[in-house]
């Protein structure tokens, strides 16, 4: 269930920057501290793809991405790469070590490839969140109302609904 509700995710990432010009894509926003949508977008990207390269190693470490600013521009670039992610989710589970450094120290963490490709998602939808703030003030461009929420609080809605 998780590799199908990342790959729906990343779709409707995929169909809502697909109806933004590339100057729309990376205009900054005021309410995102002058961030662009394609900024978000890179960033989401590239941590899959950090994640699908580092894969064979055993060791992962989101601080080595590329940062490739081509995806925060182009929005076909995006568009396509957002697609070649897609393709290449469906791995074995494994374990793995991930490395981060915060506030100058080094950690390493026990992991496993479905526990971070959870952790991606969720990163993933936080970020449509605010791609979604800048999105509001943007006319004709159509954003389901589930985008950028996460998978329980939908659930949850339809709960209260009932």
């Amino acid at each position: 269930m998780l590799i199908p509700s990342i790959r729906k995710t990343l779709n409707e990432l995929s169909h809502v920057i697909g109806q933004l010009s590339n100057e729309d894509y990376s205009s900054p926003c005021y309410e995102l501290s002058n961030a662009t949508v394609g900024e978000h977008t890179r960033h989401i990207i590239e941590l899959f793809q950090c994640l699908e390269k580092q894969y064979d190693s055993g060791q992962i470490n989101y601080d080595l991405r590329k940062r490739d600013y081509l995806l925060q521009t182009n929005v076909s670039f995006a568009v396509t790469t957002i697609n070649t992610v897609i393709d290449l989710l469906e791995k074995p589970n494994k374990s793995l070590k991930l490395f981060q450094t915060i506030d100058q120290d080094s950690l390493a963490i026990e992991t496993n490839y479905h526990r971070e490709l959870l952790y991606n998602f969720e990163h993933c939808i936080h970020h449509q969140a605010l791609i979604k703030v800048a999105l509001m003030k943007m006319d004709n461009i159509s954003v389901e109302n589930t985008f950028g929420v996460a998978r329980s609080t939908i659930e949850y809605r339809k709960q209260c609904a009932q």
